[in-house]
């Protein structure tokens, strides 16, 4: 396919998904180097052409192109279901940012209390992430985008990234507390 052939493609492959599970959401092309992603604030779906082929094409288990996309997109419109919750997360999600953009990687990976606070954005971003993975699930269940097994594959792949990220920084943080504790006589 030609990249106009393929970009049409993919975008009427993303639109007709939501379709499928009759959702509405803005679909919004990107080169962000993120396969797909569910912008709350906005209420967008945003997708990145040549990352979705990419990790499209890195699956462990082989999986069609259009289905690993019906699955991020029902997993990003599981993002959508769950807004309320992300937009109640807001204040502390711009905090974490905030002091994240305010310190040195030396300084977040150095000092206990600052670390912390990244294993709370991991904690925050796993249930997130699994919580669009259950609405992706039930969406999946009731209009049959796509096989189990190919859903199963994606979500554990997907699920993985985050679930490693948080146990090498929790590892890090479990390793820096004895250093940076104060013994009380």
């Amino acid at each position: 396919m030609k990249n106009k052939d393929t970009e049409k493609y993919i975008h009427q492959l993303i639109s007709s998904t939501m379709h499928d599970v009759l959702m509405d959401v803005e679909l919004k092309q990107d080169n962000s180097g993120i396969n797909m992603s569910y912008n709350f604030i906005g209420n967008y779906v945003g997708f990145d052409i040549h990352r979705l082929q990419e990790a499209s094409a890195k699956m462990q288990i082989p999986i069609s192109l259009e289905s690993y996309i019906k699955i991020i997109t029902i997993h990003e419109l599981g993002h959508a279901i769950d807004r309320d919750a992300l937009l109640a997360s807001l204040s502390r999600t711009l905090e974490i940012y905030n002091t994240k953009k305010s310190h040195s990687l030396y300084e977040l990976y150095n000092n206990v209390d600052l670390l912390a606070m990244l294993i709370e954005e991991h904690e925050m971003n796993i249930i997130f992430e699994q919580t669009a993975w259950e609405n992706a699930k039930i969406l999946n269940n009731k209009f049959q985008i796509v096989d189990e097994r190919s859903f199963e594959a994606v979500k554990a792949h997907s699920l993985s990234t985050y679930l490693n990220l948080y146990k090498e920084d929790l590892h890090l943080y479990e390793e820096l507390v004895p250093s940076q504790s104060v013994r009380i006589a």
